[in-house]
């Protein structure tokens, strides 16, 4: 950690996991019909894109464990979860329902999607942030793609602290946070049994399964694999690297540095294993998507100790990545609409000539990034300042609803948060994940 409180690796993650979704998408749907061995190094983005998602995961569960994990070490209360869910709901939800509704809205004026009740229910469940529980509403509206993650990512953030008050229980008795540490892997257990259950006790009938039916046949086929609890293992796997990186934030040295390089070869070598076996998804062990374990794992270990380094955690999160990161939330929910009305009015055939293809990409990419900083700055940060005022209010009530839902344990006030960037001293990230 540096000294304006900046998480060193967090941004550098964040933003790469932004523009593999992004490049991965602008191959998929822009597609290229002529010679693609003049951009065969963009091929390698046709299959690792659902990767960028499992990274967005990692890093969540990294961020929003840490302040948990703090409180932990320190034998403090356990963080308000009323400010939790605040927090969650500040960042994400603005930002989301205004590209679900522009989607929606404009799936059936524009681009001829009939306006019927199956379409409705899918826009109703992605409002409510419970998309992720049924292949009918995976994807919560038509066009958009990337938007299937945040009901996948509320049930995550649901999860996490009921992980936590377990621990909380156990901390009564056990006062080693490694110890601690190495009973958060019984939640992961947990979770992958849920996953397991999931998988072999959800039926999805196979009748236009597959991505030549759209949509809801690309959902047929990733469901029940893809599910609210194999998600939740891959951001589990993220809140054991944030319960490392608290134990490691007292150092600093060279030696993160070097082990830091280890750890980005080594999600290198994760990512290239995936794009060798072909598959989007890159089913792992007990079926998890996105390479698991060793994707999740090799990127929790950039991310707990790239704050420990001396310098590569300043290279990696330069001015730019730092900016892009801020504003990546608004390119992930944006870009693909920007893709697909590039495609309606500009691209209706894939590009042959490999300058058209980039030149259009870029230009793809400039109005997605546009886009992301208005809603940034026009929507987003001032929901997060907004909301963070209410933090201050009705500390009470936040400690009586912090009771009811763990007894026995006891929270911490709302007042208790200080955060500028990206972490706080005993609560929660705010303005930028």
């Amino acid at each position: 950690m540096n000294a304006d409180r900046r998480l060193l690796g967090a941004d550098f993650v964040r933003a790469c996991a932004c523009f593999v979704v992004v490049f991965h998408h602008l191959v998929q749907r822009m597609g290229f019909s002529g010679d693609f061995s003049v951009l065969g190094w963009m091929r390698i983005f046709g299959v690792i894109g659902g990767l960028g998602v499992a990274m967005f995961f990692v890093l969540s569960g990294f961020l929003l464990a840490r302040p948990f994990w703090q409180a932990l070490e320190r034998g403090e209360r356990m963080p308000s979860l009323k400010v939790y869910a605040l927090r969650r709901g500040a960042r994400i939800i603005p930002g989301f329902w205004l590209a679900l509704t522009a989607t929606f809205v404009l799936s059936f004026s524009v681009f001829g999607f009939p306006l019927d009740g199956w379409l409705w229910l899918r826009y109703g469940a992605g409002l409510l942030l419970v998309s992720d529980w049924h292949w009918t509403t995976l994807f919560p509206v038509e066009l958009n793609g990337p938007l299937w993650s945040i009901g996948f990512e509320v049930t995550a953030y649901v999860l996490l602290p009921l992980g936590f008050g377990l621990l909380y229980l156990v901390a009564r008795r056990v006062r080693s946070v490694l110890l601690l540490l190495a009973l958060w892997l019984g939640v992961i257990a947990l979770a992958l049994g849920a996953h397991w259950l999931f998988v072999n006790l959800v039926q999805v009938d196979q009748v236009d399964a597959g991505w030549d039916h759209g949509m809801q046949g690309g959902a047929k086929a990733w469901m029940p694999r893809i599910n609210p609890f194999s998600m939740f293992v891959i951001f589990a796997v993220g809140a054991l690297a944030g319960g490392l990186q608290v134990r490691l934030a007292r150092y600093r040295s060279w030696a993160f540095d070097a082990l830091s390089l280890l750890a980005l070869a080594a999600t290198g070598w994760a990512i290239w294993q995936s794009f060798l076996g072909g598959s989007v998804e890159s089913f792992g062990v007990l079926d998890v998507p996105y390479a698991f374990p060793w994707l999740p794992l090799a990127l929790g270990a950039v991310l707990a100790v790239t704050p420990s380094t001396v310098l590569i955690g300043r290279v990696l999160d330069n001015r730019v990545v730092r900016y892009l990161a801020q504003i990546s939330f608004g390119i992930y929910v944006w870009h693909y609409l920007v893709i697909e009305l590039a495609k309606l009015w500009w691209f209706p055939d894939a590009p042959a000539d490999p300058g058209r293809f980039v030149f259009g990409s870029l230009v793809v990419i400039g109005i997605a990034i546009l886009v992301a900083d208005l809603s940034y700055r026009r929507l987003e940060r001032p929901v997060i300042s907004w909301a963070r005022g209410l933090e201050w209010v009705g500390a009470n009530e936040v400690e009586e609803f912090d009771r009811s839902m763990f007894p026995g344990v006891i929270p911490a006030k709302a007042g208790n948060y200080s955060d500028r960037s990206q972490t706080t001293k005993n609560g929660f990230p705010l303005s930028r994940e």
